[in-house]
């Protein structure tokens, strides 16, 4: 790498945790409560990565709170047996931690859900900022967040770098002035998370660490 990198920003969902499976089968509830058997697993992919509130006004803009109210109740109650963990991210993470980067969560998710994703996979520790959707005015691809965490933790844009596997993420990395990495194993495909051009694309976490030289 030309720039030395201190500081990593991580999105969670899809990213560190796989939640994909807990995601998808939330949206398919909360939809066939709404709307039985009319949406399918397919259909509900465009809604990985925006806001709640953003993929539901798309459906329905007048009953969004109460589909969200839905959505997350269904959420907590199955997070735990459906939540996995993406092969090599604990051990990255904890490398990079050991190694005395600067590393902090940059999430479309609320606070307490994040943590107990987190904690979940035993990944709490290594992360002293997280920010989340209830800290800031704007969400990815604004700026706002990665620029609120790098604040926190006393960084520059220059010496961070954004790792995601939504547009979201790598274009606020880009917004903000980080570089980006985006993850191959995104939900989406490698391809899809390639049409953004992310400075790096992961196949595996481990990747990371060959990035950055360690």
């Amino acid at each position: 790498m030309t720039k030395k990198i201190t500081t990593i920003l991580f999105d969670l969902d899809g990213t560190l945790i796989d939640t994909n499976e807990l995601i998808i089968a939330t949206y398919l509830h909360t939809l066939e409560k709404y709307y039985p058997s009319k949406y399918k697993r397919e259909d509900v992919l465009p809604f990985m990565g925006p806001t709640l509130h953003e993929a539901f006004s798309t459906v329905d803009p007048d009953r969004v709170e109460e589909m969200v109210l839905e959505y997350r109740t269904f959420n907590l109650a199955n997070h735990d047996a459906l939540v996995r963990e993406f092969e090599g991210a604990v051990e990255t993470v904890q490398a990079l931690f050991d190694k005395g980067y600067k590393l902090a969560i940059v999430t479309t998710k609320r606070h307490d859900t994040a943590l107990k994703g987190l904690r979940l996979m035993n990944l709490d520790r290594y992360f002293e900022v997280i920010v989340a959707l209830d800290h800031v005015t704007k969400v990815k691809p604004d700026p706002e967040p990665i620029l609120n965490a790098l604040e926190q933790l006393k960084s520059t844009p220059e010496e961070s770098l954004m790792v995601g596997d939504n547009y979201h993420d790598i274009l606020a990395g880009k917004n903000a002035g980080t570089s980006t990495a985006g993850v191959a194993w995104s939900i989406k495909g490698r391809e899809y998370i390639a049409k953004y051009e992310p400075d790096y694309i992961l196949d595996h976490m481990t990747d990371l660490l060959k990035i950055l030289g360690e």
